[in-house]
């Protein structure tokens, strides 16, 4: 991974080569765990925050479709643009919301994406 993808949080870009967005849910960057604030980087607090882990769901969610929309199946380009430009739009306290009801934290963000991308919610972890 090349340097010009850090960002300020001084992560490089992850698995899809993209760097996280200067910015992007501020309050969710840090892993709470009472040894991170002993022995942790902030790089490394940052790479197990839930703003990385959830993110990266996402991103598997629309690389998923996206391969899927190749092999043939139903999937719309909006639907894919609908999901890739909902990547960092997470609603953490809906997605508590509807971990509670389902009592399960993928369905939970899988509604919380859906949510923000209603055209797509019925192709977030289809197949997976």
């Amino acid at each position: 991974m090349s340097t010009d993808a850090e960002t300020t949080n001084g992560v490089a870009g992850d698995v899809f080569g993209e760097a996280f967005p200067e910015g992007a849910l501020p309050n969710h960057q840090v892993y709470e765990h009472p040894l991170v604030k002993r022995y942790a980087t902030k790089e490394m607090s940052f790479v197990w925050s839930p703003a990385k882990k959830f993110t990266s769901w996402r991103k598997l969610w629309l690389a998923l479709a996206t391969a899927e929309k190749e092999l043939g199946i139903d999937i719309t380009d909006e639907q894919l643009e609908e999901l890739r430009t909902n990547v960092y739009n997470i609603d953490f306290d809906y997605a508590a919301e509807k971990e509670r009801e389902f009592r399960h934290d993928v369905m939970g963000h899988v509604h919380a994406f859906g949510h923000a991308a209603p055209a797509a919610m019925q192709i977030i972890h289809l197949g997976a």
